[in-house]
């Protein structure tokens, strides 16, 4: 699929754009330019000792921010799918500095999709999306739900060009940083586990889950559609029992804009929502595929109204000895209780 293409993706140094490159390389060694367009130079260099040109000579490093549309068009020059996963997301840093994230979470968006409609060599764009998007109350939610609207509202603009820009949206990474489980292995011989709230439940899917969703999406998007995975949920107790069993775990409150409960497919997003199968999609509310006409074409099905995929109500939920495995498999292969 991807052998003799020319790949970009913005972000490239993150944590997924890392996992991202690994796969491609191991899966399409062919893979013509596979270029990580960054700002952060270090992160660059250290990427480039792993992923050097005489070993993949497919590698291209890119210094540049998304907010600059000059640089974006250079770097996409030739390229022929864009991978879209540069962003501000820290939730406390984007509510203090507001204007920041909106610079590069939604004008960095624009950005990309107007230097990738000047690109005739661009046929698909994939853009990263989070769960903190739908229904959001923090700033950081909201930008990546406008990055979205952007995104599909794209394929209402491409006039003749052979290009489909879709969005990919998915819960919380696994021992990705900042998230929980690093936090509590950390804390953990310290015999105290801070709980925000005894009831909070949030989505989970491995790294490697995530690319491989994003591989599967620039084979199979038609265009307009917000990809969202079936995946499980866990419970944040069961995380900290998981990990530190014998642990006292205090109740501190809820965190300023964070959910009880995270959600990722809304009520009102439910008649524009389909069933794929592994995957659900919401599809425009305008533009050239009906949820009908979008069925019939891909064998799937409209999801019940009123249909909601939420945290909380998940019927998939991980248990105590779930998590303790998966935290091997994908976090900490010598972790052990």
């Amino acid at each position: 699929m991807l052998n003799n293409k020319k790949i970009l993706i913005t972000g490239g140094t993150g944590s997924f754009g890392k996992a991202f490159i690994k796969t491609v390389l191991e899966r399409y060694p062919d893979v013509k330019r596979l270029v990580v367009y960054s700002r952060d130079e270090f992160k660059q260099f250290e990427m480039e000792s792993e992923f050097s040109l005489s070993k993949y000579p497919a590698m291209r490093y890119f210094i540049g921010d998304v907010r600059d549309f000059q640089r974006l068009s250079r770097a996409l020059e030739g390229i022929e799918i864009v991978i879209h996963a540069a962003a501000l997301k820290q939730v406390p840093a984007a509510e203090y500095n507001p204007f920041e994230c909106i610079k590069t979470n939604v004008l960095g968006a624009q950005n990309l999709i107007d230097a990738c409609l000047d690109q005739a060599s661009i046929r698909r764009v994939i853009a990263l999306s989070t769960d903190k998007a739908a229904a959001p109350i923090n700033l950081y939610g909201a930008t990546k739900l406008c990055s979205d609207k952007l995104f599909i509202a794209g394929n209402n603009v491409k006039g003749s060009r052979d290009i489909r820009f879709s969005v990919v949206r998915y819960g919380n990474v696994m021992g990705s940083r900042g998230s929980v489980i690093p936090f509590f292995m950390s804390r953990r011989s310290t015999g105290v586990l801070p709980i925000t709230d005894m009831g909070m439940t949030r989505f989970n899917i491995s790294l490697q889950d995530g690319v491989d969703m994003v591989l599967w999406s620039i084979e199979n998007a038609r265009g307009g559609e917000l990809f969202v995975p079936k995946i499980p949920s866990y419970r944040v107790i069961d995380v900290a029992k998981a990990i530190g069993p014998d642990c006292e775990y205090p109740v501190v409150g809820v965190r300023p804009g964070e959910k009880i409960h995270e959600e990722m497919i809304t009520n009102s997003d439910s008649f524009n929502t389909v069933d794929l199968g592994k995957y659900y999609a919401i599809l425009p509310t305008t533009g050239e595929h009906s949820p009908k006409q979008y069925c019939k074409q891909n064998g799937c099905k409209m999801v019940t109204p009123g249909f909601a995929y939420n945290s909380g109500t998940n019927p998939d939920f991980l248990s105590v000895e779930e998590l303790r495995e998966l935290i091997r498999l994908h976090v900490d292969p010598d972790f052990a209780v």
